[in-house]
């Protein structure tokens, strides 16, 4: 997390890929497909192109000022007092989404593996980890990625790939069975999470070596456009071997591994591709602890944001341990509550940033042409 360091753009892309592949993998084909029925894919498509608009404005405040992050942009644009007044909620979201993606680790391991183990036995350990790569900082968390990318996205494949002899086509239709209003409505909800998400990346974009800047909008859309497939295809397989059931059913690619026997040599596996789902969960959570001490750091100047990291960690613990625990709560807050707060929080200073900038860029081109 200090200043000097640097990634190449590919590293960032595939940073940028984990954080929004890591939890929707596994959380979002259930409820999306529980919401639109078969039409989840179309829902997924609508909502990752709302996401690479975002990212659009994303990349265009990155061109503008490519040294600055998204505090020290609105900063330049609208003065102190309007930032805080904006990113405090900002900040204060990302307390609640850290903690919202170790609750959902603690609710799938109880939920599947570690029936018997207290959900804050797992929030803890999972948070001493996530404090530590926070640590040690976005250039050893680039190498990490490199190999559990590797890892997490060959066990995805591995998956789609070993229950092809389940699939039944026919399951996909029909496509709309309840006309357009559940697919927008799906829409709404993935978009929600994780696509309105992906403004908080601005934070850490400073970060790529200046020899990289011309490669890293190719290489962002690239990873968006991966994350919006991986989604897709998990979806479909899901639907083709489920059938009616695949709404239901939390953790729809947890629930297909369980599925796979193969010649009784390959079976029982559900429990190796869960903790290689697991990866994403922590790579999402360890990056997303990197950005809020990056932005708490931002917000009151400070010199060393290190000393920030475990009391940021153990207040996020808390929340982890006493909000929604009750998975009937914690569902809703997935459903209803997340894409609401996602967009006033996240989205909306961010548009209104991206706004003013852009009218004062131009309005110094404009004031620069001779007359």
């Amino acid at each position: 997390m200090r200043k000097q360091e640097r990634v190449s753009s590919l590293q960032m892309s595939m940073l940028f890929l984990f954080f929004m592949t890591g939890s929707s993998i596994v959380i979002v084909p259930a409820p999306l497909t529980n919401i639109a029925g078969n039409g989840a894919w179309i829902s997924l498509l609508i909502a990752s192109t709302m996401g690479m608009i975002l990212l659009s404005g994303i990349l265009y405040l990155n061109r503008r000022a490519p040294d600055l992050s998204l505090v020290e942009q609105s900063r330049s644009v609208l003065g102190n007092i309007p930032t805080l007044l904006l990113l405090i909620p900002f900040t204060c979201v990302l307390f609640w989404n850290i903690a919202g993606i170790v609750l959902e680790i603690g609710t799938f391991f109880k939920s599947t593996m570690l029936k018997e183990t207290p959900t804050y036995a797992v929030n803890s350990m999972f948070f001493v980890t996530i404090a530590l790569t926070a640590l040690a900082g976005i250039e050893v968390i680039a190498r990490m990625a490199t190999l559990f990318f590797t890892l997490m996205f060959g066990c995805i494949v591995l998956v789609w790939v070993l229950v092809a002899g389940l699939y039944h086509p026919e399951y996909l239709l029909p496509v709309m069975p309840d006309g357009i209003r559940p697919i927008l409505n799906a829409a709404y909800v993935v978009y929600g999470f994780p696509y309105s998400e992906l403004v908080v990346f601005s934070i850490i974009l400073p970060f790529v070596k200046s020899e990289d800047k011309p490669k890293l909008s190719k290489h962002m859309y690239l990873a968006l456009i991966v994350n919006a497939i991986t989604l897709i295809v998990s979806v479909l397989s899901s639907i083709m071997v489920l059938g009616p059931l695949s709404g239901d059913l939390k953790y729809s690619l947890y629930q297909l591994a369980r599925l796979i026997y193969f010649q009784e040599i390959i079976e029982r596996i559900e429990s190796v591709i869960g903790f290689a789902l697991i990866i994403g969960f922590y790579f999402k959570a360890s990056i997303l602890m990197l950005i809020l001490i990056k932005t708490l750091k931002d917000l009151l100047g400070l010199k060393n944001e290190r000393l920030i990291a475990l009391p940021v960690a153990f207040i996020c613990l808390l929340l982890s341990v006493t909000t929604y625990t009750k998975e009937a709560e914690l569902e809703e807050l997935v459903n209803l509550t997340w894409p609401l707060l996602n967009n006033l929080a996240y989205a909306l200073p961010f548009l209104l940033i991206l706004g003013v900038t852009f009218i004062r860029f131009h309005l110094k081109r404009g004031n620069k042409q001779p007359l």
